[in-house]
């Protein structure tokens, strides 16, 4: 099988081991960039204390270290993971993968 780009560039083997081809090599696909959204937390705030935040205010959001968080990649839930302190910063340690029963059920 081979991809072309829309203006008719170079094509793409991906190769079809079902026909006796090569296996398909994802190696282009390892540096591709794509957004990571992790969901920290949520706060409430009135329109009168949004208006008033400046730099160096704080929001403060009901999640705390160790407590769970959505992983996200390119907007698609990928895994569960828990807040952790990694040196001065915060990190996620990945907890579970998520499967598409459990991603359609929302956890």
């Amino acid at each position: 099988m081979t991809l072309e780009d829309a203006s008719g560039g170079a094509a793409v083997g991906l190769g079809n081991s079902a026909r006796g081809g090569t296996a398909p090599s994802f190696d282009l696909l390892y540096d591709v960039s794509l957004p990571v959204v992790v969901e920290l937390g949520r706060a409430r705030s009135t329109v009168g204390e949004v208006l008033q935040l400046g730099v160096g205010s704080v929001v403060t959001l009901e999640r705390k270290v160790g407590e769970p968080v959505d992983l996200y990649v390119s907007d698609r839930l990928l895994a569960y993971g828990e807040l952790v302190v990694s040196g001065d910063r915060l990190a996620v340690r990945v907890t579970a993968l998520a499967t598409p029963e459990r991603a359609e059920a929302g956890a």
